[in-house]
């Protein structure tokens, strides 16, 4: 049930016309998506994740992203990999329930509605883990939607 409520698409950030990266969140985590360029070895991609800033690129060469991030990560469950020409980059976000409006501060940020639609599937996401035994994918909210990290007492530590 709960992989019901997981993030339906990712969003897509355009600079000039040109995606950088796709991104989904959780309650959790927020993930980036970077599509490799063809015809450079693995082994020459670099990725340092520190706890408000990323940044990524090839070897030797300037950065391709070196940005300050939305809001703070916990270095030490962050970690990414190379899939099918894909770099994945899993950022734990050091305040669960948090909804991010993007990865990078100040940059891509998604509309209101689109903050609010993410806001409520996390929101969701919560109901469903604290309580395993029901289903909320079809639920809805009228009016505005709590803030999943703060609702009735906030999320439960485990």
């Amino acid at each position: 049930m709960a992989e019901k409520l997981a993030p339906e698409k990712r969003h897509d950030f355009i600079h000039n016309g040109q995606k950088v990266f796709e991104w989904d969140q959780t309650l959790e985590e927020v993930n980036l998506y970077i599509t490799l360029p063809p015809n450079v070895h693995p082994k020459a991609f670099h990725c340092k994740i520190q706890s408000k800033h990323l940044e990524v690129g090839i070897k030797g060469n300037p950065p391709y992203l070196n940005h300050d991030l939305s809001a703070p990560v916990k270095t030490d469950c962050s970690f990414w990999t190379l899939e099918d020409d894909i770099m994945h980059i899993t950022l734990q976000k050091r305040e669960k329930g948090q909804t991010w409006a993007s990865p990078i501060l100040g940059q891509g940020q998604l509309d209101p509605y689109a903050t609010d639609l993410e806001q409520k599937r996390l929101m969701l996401q919560r109901f469903q883990e604290e309580n395993p035994g029901f289903d909320f994918s079809q639920a809805q909210f009228t009016g505005n939607c709590p803030d999943p990290r703060s609702f009735m007492g906030g999320i439960r530590s485990d």
